[in-house]
């Protein structure tokens, strides 16, 4: 690996992170999340999702946390958006960027939003329409690409269909996810390159969680194909709720400290990411999931 690459890291813990803590977090807490991650250096900081409160009730009044950051010129703000009618709610609350979502397990996707792979994806389509008329940013995240915790193991065949369709419908960048945390490096790098293969390096994304604390070796096999963009999650905010107790996304600390020492700039200060973990979870009313945050703190206060 090159000391030039840099890495894109994108910053989930106010989307992905929050809607799987129990405790539900006040919209103003939730805008200063987001402003100490843009103040750490995060490049991408995901901001909340349009989707309804009934289902999702820690992503009520994402309007108002977009409204209410303080944004930088070159930090970009996403939001996750499930429909047309998320979308535009999304865009008149001034998102520049939305992503959405589907599955590579048919299992997961009829579990998890009532109907299929292909009809998720048609109800994709004019949302992918709409942002590309009007010059905004899509990313498509696809959950379980390494295991379904329903129908088990999901071939790599379904994960590179599901991403040529999102990037057929105009996604730039397609985020793999695996969602139960199941997938080791042997698997990550087979699937990632298959994808890659597909859509393009450039195009490939990786999201890996730590429920077997396979993360940061599974980020190691992808970096090593040279994909150059990884989702994390401050404080390693997130249980993964398909099993119980386990710990849920890579925490951005952890991911930062690794780049650092393999000389893989990310532009991000890790003490101020530091921060603005121990920050959120003071008011979660628990430590960080963080093994580097830990460690430094531990280390600061000796």
């Amino acid at each position: 690996m090159s000391s030039s690459d840099h890495v894109k890291v994108v910053e989930v813990g106010p989307r992905d992170g929050l809607q799987n803590e129990a405790k539900r977090v006040p919209t103003e807490v939730r805008i200063a999340l987001v402003d100490a991650l843009t103040a750490a250096g995060l490049p991408v900081v995901e901001v909340g999702a349009f989707v309804s409160p009934q289902w999702v009730p820690q992503m009520a009044e994402s309007d108002v946390v977009l409204r209410g950051i303080e944004r930088k010129q070159d930090t970009r703000y996403p939001v996750l958006v499930p429909n047309l009618k998320g979308y535009q709610a999304a865009i008149e609350a001034g998102a520049e960027d939305v992503s959405i979502f589907a599955a590579a397990s048919e299992a997961f996707s009829q579990a998890n939003i009532n109907c299929s792979i292909a009809e998720s994806l048609d109800r994709f389509r004019p949302v992918a329409a709409a942002a590309q008329a009007a010059g905004i940013g899509l990313r498509g995240y696809i959950s379980c690409v390494l295991g379904c915790p329903y129908q088990g193991a999901v071939p790599v065949a379904d994960v590179v269909r599901v991403a040529r369709d999102l990037v057929a419908m105009g996604c730039s960048e397609i985020s793999l996810g695996d969602t139960i945390g199941v997938g080791t490096a042997g698997q990550a790098r087979e699937t990632t390159a298959a994808v890659a293969r597909e859509i393009g390096l450039e195009k490939v994304a990786v999201h890996f969680h730590d429920t077997y604390g396979q993360a940061l070796a599974n980020v190691i096999a992808c970096l090593d194909l040279g994909v150059r963009v990884v989702d994390a999650s401050v404080a390693g905010l997130g249980g993964c709720p398909y099993a119980k107790g386990a710990s849920g996304n890579l925490a951005t600390e952890d991911l930062v400290y690794m780049l650092d020492g393999l000389g893989l700039p990310t532009g991000i200060d890790l003490d101020d990411l530091i921060i603005a973990g121990e920050g959120i979870c003071s008011y979660l009313g628990k430590p960080p999931a963080s093994k580097a945050a830990l460690a430094i703190a531990a280390k600061r206060k000796s």
